[in-house]
């Protein structure tokens, strides 16, 4: 199948009101699909809906927490009401939380696993039971290289996306054993670190703003997941600096997991001093409805900064 494909099928998107949530919501309906975006934030997902409208196509905003069971049948039920079916769901919304483990406030751990996995489970039953009814449907779940590399600092996050390739994984077993693997698939995107807002909405007690080193240009991950709305794969690398990643965890773990906690402590400590928050996880805040997050450029200002010193 190709992009071609994708004219006239509905695509539901969660987190679709920034990074390369957005991105790939716009992206596709410059493609043709009838896209329903959802987050949290109703002004920025009304703004994706003008963009996709300016461009030509369809689009539906439907305000969502994906952490409430209520909030995403009804995205659900919206969606169908609208378009009569949906043939993929993009199930892209996620939170973040930076700092040493126990330096996190609990509530703040509950609230990605609420929104990461739990969210994670609403939404796929969401989508699978309606691909079940039709007999037809792609779930694409976007993970991360931190779904099979560990990471200091994301501790929680990591864990949480660690369970959305098991997830993943299991469901096309799940699917395969019912006879329905070919008409119905499942697949996980797995982006290295990314320059979205996602880094300034996370909750952050490193004491220092987010960084990362070799960030990605959010466009590659927005390709990947229009790629998967017509051809998912279980598991989807995205880039070479995460193939390399998980390559190196399959052939020396222990070695690549402490790379991986003093590449981001060394990160962390050359980044501008900045009080401890929780973001935007539990609220929407501040953070900037674009797909870019600014974070290289912040990135470049701080290095600039220490090689005059």
């Amino acid at each position: 199948m190709s992009d071609a494909d994708l004219a006239g099928r509905t695509i539901v998107v969660t987190g679709a009101s920034s990074g390369f949530g957005r991105g790939a919501a716009i992206r596709l309906g410059e493609l043709g699909a009838h896209v329903v975006v959802a987050a949290r934030r109703g002004d920025a997902l009304d703004d994706v809906v003008r963009e996709i409208e300016a461009s030509g196509g369809s689009a539906l905003a439907v305000p969502t927490d994906v952490s409430d069971p209520v909030a995403v049948q009804a995205l659900a039920d919206a969606a169908v009401a609208r378009f009569g079916r949906i043939d993929v769901w993009v199930s892209n919304a996620g939170v973040g939380a930076l700092g040493l483990f126990w330096d996190i406030p609990i509530e703040d751990h509950v609230r990605l696993i609420d929104v990461n996995l739990t969210g994670l489970v609403l939404c796929a039953h969401a989508a699978l039971t309606r691909f079940r009814e039709q007999g037809e449907g792609i779930l694409v779940n976007v993970g991360s290289v931190d779904s099979e590399v560990p990471l200091a600092l994301q501790t929680t996050y990591a864990a949480t996306k660690a369970a959305v390739l098991s997830l993943s994984r299991s469901l096309n077993e799940e699917l395969r054993l019912v006879g329905a693997h070919e008409s119905i698939r499942v697949g996980t995107v797995m982006p290295w670190a990314i320059d979205t807002p996602w880094w300034t909405a996370a909750a952050n007690y490193t004491g220092h703003a987010p960084r990362m080193a070799a960030m990605d240009d959010p466009a590659i991950v927005v390709d990947a997941i229009v790629a998967a709305c017509t051809d998912p794969r279980e598991q989807q690398p995205v880039g070479p600096k995460a193939r390399v990643a998980r390559l190196s965890h399959r052939l020396l773990p222990g070695i690549t997991e402490r790379l991986s906690a003093t590449t981001i402590d060394a990160e962390v400590e050359r980044a501008t001093p900045v009080p401890h928050t929780s973001g935007a996880i539990h609220h929407p805040g501040a953070a900037p409805a674009t797909i870019d997050g600014g974070i290289r450029e912040r990135m470049r200002r701080e290095d600039a900064a220490g090689d005059d010193d």
